[in-house]
């Protein structure tokens, strides 16, 4: 009995001893853990997946320009991560988490504070109309949170923010390369001495127009009409009679899908023959030539980028999603592969290294080279250096770049 005693408090004490080296080893790993958190150049695990927000508005008057935005951001994104993912942090994927803005900028700012707080995003991209973006920006600027984007309007990058990134040219350059190059393309626009200007009175439509007017005046030519209108604006029959007893010898509309198609269906009805080139979104969308047909015939526009500069990837697009690549939706695909290789580069999820990453050198593979300037290189407002604006024309219910001529791939049709 004493020999089995003696067997029972050996066998207790080692126990316990092993218990006390347990949780030694068991503290002293927390200890280790703690200070390799603390210190810059000891690696952490790769995460598996890179949460990216993604802000679009997918239902009210604007929805089809955000489910084709979400499409190329999709397009990109499923490319990038078969490809291998973000190589230097291990292959980590990118996992988009979408949310709908609507088209309200209150909902936008709500959206980006969640998927800051309970999604932990380490970068947005969004929001496709400029007054949604603005509103976004307030809050990922407040928390250090880079935003891609692909709007226009001029505010975004003259803030002083330093977490804004936008990918194509401000509204004002887009708007005086709208006329600039309608100088060009247009039959006898070189002795146009009277222009109509239209606008969305929204943060683009109002960006946009500045562009245009200095543009004009610059050219000595005159502004016989210059008219703002409301957002959803459903009868322009009185905005049309206005042009047509302004005398004008062109005009410039700019204008999201469903104020451009009252625009152009009214004229047409009313064989207003005055050229029109529109300002980008509802003039080059592929909804605008199902909804007019032939009306859509000869309509010119400005963009920011066209589908057919890199028929390479945009064609993937058509393939997958039935139409043409539309620009928002290039130039998500765009943000989503500048994103990828800025996270490359930083090889990190902190979001503060992939603002640093985003402007410390030149973007031009992959999708990011599909941009009409081919490539993305950021300024210290956020603005993409390498932007060029194209002139493009519906033909056979294609967009053609027709201007500059280093960027065409078709020559100007006559609306007859």
């Amino acid at each position: 009995m004493k020999s089995n005693a003696k067997q029972v408090v050996r066998h207790a004490a080692v126990h316990h001893a092993a218990v006390r080296q347990g949780r030694r080893e068991f503290v002293a790993g927390l200890g280790a853990a703690a200070l390799a958190a603390s210190l810059p150049g000891v690696a952490r695990a790769a995460p598996a997946e890179i949460n990216v927000g993604v802000i679009l508005p997918l239902s009210g008057a604007n929805a089809q320009f955000g489910i084709n935005s979400r499409q190329g951001l999709e397009l990109a994104a499923d490319e990038i991560n078969a490809a291998g993912g973000i190589k230097s942090m291990g292959g980590a994927k990118l996992k988009l988490i979408i949310a709908d803005a609507t088209s309200q900028p209150t909902t936008a700012a709500t959206v980006a504070q969640r998927l800051i707080t309970q999604n932990r995003c380490v970068a947005i991209i969004g929001a496709y109309a400029s007054s949604l973006t603005l509103a976004v920006s307030e809050v990922t600027e407040r928390r250090g949170i880079p935003l891609l984007t692909m709007s226009f309007s001029d505010m975004l990058t003259e803030r002083g923010f330093k977490h804004i990134f936008q990918v194509v040219s401000k509204g004002s350059v887009l708007g005086k390369a709208q006329y600039d190059y309608a100088a060009s393309v247009v039959a006898g626009a070189s002795d146009i001495k009277k222009i109509a200007l239209l606008y969305e009175d929204t943060a683009y439509g109002t960006s946009q127009a500045v562009g245009v007017r200095n543009a004009a005046k610059a050219a000595g030519a005159q502004i016989v009409l210059d008219e703002a209108y409301p957002l959803g604006i459903t009868d322009v029959t009185p905005l049309i009679s206005k042009l047509r007893g302004s005398d004008a010898q062109i005009v410039f509309p700019i204008s999201y899908l469903n104020d451009s198609l009252l625009i152009i269906r009214v004229m047409r009805q009313q064989r207003l023959t005055v050229p029109v080139v529109g300002g980008a979104a509802g003039y080059v969308i592929p909804d605008f030539a199902k909804a007019l047909g032939q009306y859509a015939q000869a309509v010119l526009s400005i963009a920011p980028a066209n589908y057919d500069q890199a028929p390479e990837y945009t064609e993937r697009y058509r393939k997958r999603f039935g139409t043409f690549m539309p620009h928002e939706a290039l130039e998500h695909a765009v943000c989503a592969g500048v994103l990828a290789q800025a996270l490359e580069v930083a090889a990190s999820d902190k979001p503060e290294a992939v603002t640093q990453a985003l402007r410390a050198k030149k973007y031009d593979q992959g999708w990011a080279g599909v941009m009409s300037g081919g490539g993305v290189h950021f300024d210290a407002k956020g603005l993409n250096t390498l932007a060029q604006p194209v002139m493009v024309q519906w033909q056979n219910n294609e967009l053609v770049s027709v201007w500059p001529q280093a960027l065409a791939k078709g020559r100007v049709i006559s609306a007859g």
